[in-house]
């Protein structure tokens, strides 16, 4: 699918978006794409670690992981092409276009947010994979890159889309995880207040989530 979302990117003239359903699609079939790979570093860098040095295990699992990271490197930069060269280049054109209707504009701010929490989770991506001696300078880089993105969506979806809005909530979890796992800002003392709030968040999502569903209920009576 990832293949066929690549060619429908690839079609868009300049002045068009992909709809909701195909940016979904397009969004889905990446994540499925990178994240089996993504699992499967994390679980031979485990066995890697845990093997003594010079051993043959050692140096296939190293060997592994290696391959791993290529292929998720080759993954991530073949979104961010897609992303910079089509998605968020003509969602940007779109929002910044004045002759635009209301409905058209609130189509583009929503495809740009997304496109750009989308380039910092890639970027993210490829930092995770980034932790060799002879990586620091380009992880650098990457994660630069990963921050400026989440921070230009987090900019955008402030001014433009309502706080309970899902693709703003949905950048607000990403980025919070590039702070927490990539830059580890969380320090130990705040742990407590930052579980706390994503408690509450979880119990006013399940509040809001049972008040639809008695509205509901309520329609169909």
């Amino acid at each position: 699918m990832a293949e066929a979302m690549k060619s429908v990117t690839k079609l868009l003239a300049s002045d068009d978006l992909l709809s909701t359903d195909e940016r979904n699609l397009l969004s889905v079939a990446y994540k499925n794409v990178v994240g089996s790979r993504r699992s499967s570093w994390r679980i031979i860098s485990s066995i890697e670690a845990k093997q003594d040095k010079g051993t043959t295990k050692k140096e296939l699992a190293a060997e592994y992981r290696k391959k791993i990271e290529c292929e998720l490197n080759n993954i991530c930069k073949e979104v961010l092409e897609l992303l910079d060269n089509h998605l968020i280049k003509n969602s940007e054109s779109l929002f910044n276009d004045k002759t635009k209707s209301k409905d058209e504009k609130a189509r583009s701010v929503e495809s740009l947010v997304f496109y750009l929490k989308m380039k910092g989770d890639y970027y993210r991506y490829l930092a995770e994979v980034k932790c060799g001696k002879d990586d620091d300078t380009d992880k650098k880089k990457i994660i630069e890159d990963s921050s400026k993105a989440y921070e230009r969506a987090h900019l955008i979806s402030k001014d433009e889309l309502q706080p309970t809005h899902p693709i703003r909530l949905g950048l607000a979890l990403n980025y919070s995880v590039f702070h927490y796992e990539i830059l580890n800002t969380l320090q130990e003392d705040s742990y407590k207040d930052s579980t706390l709030i994503m408690q509450l968040l979880r119990d006013n999502l399940t509040l809001w989530t049972s008040d639809n569903q008695q509205d509901d209920n309520d329609d169909q009576s």
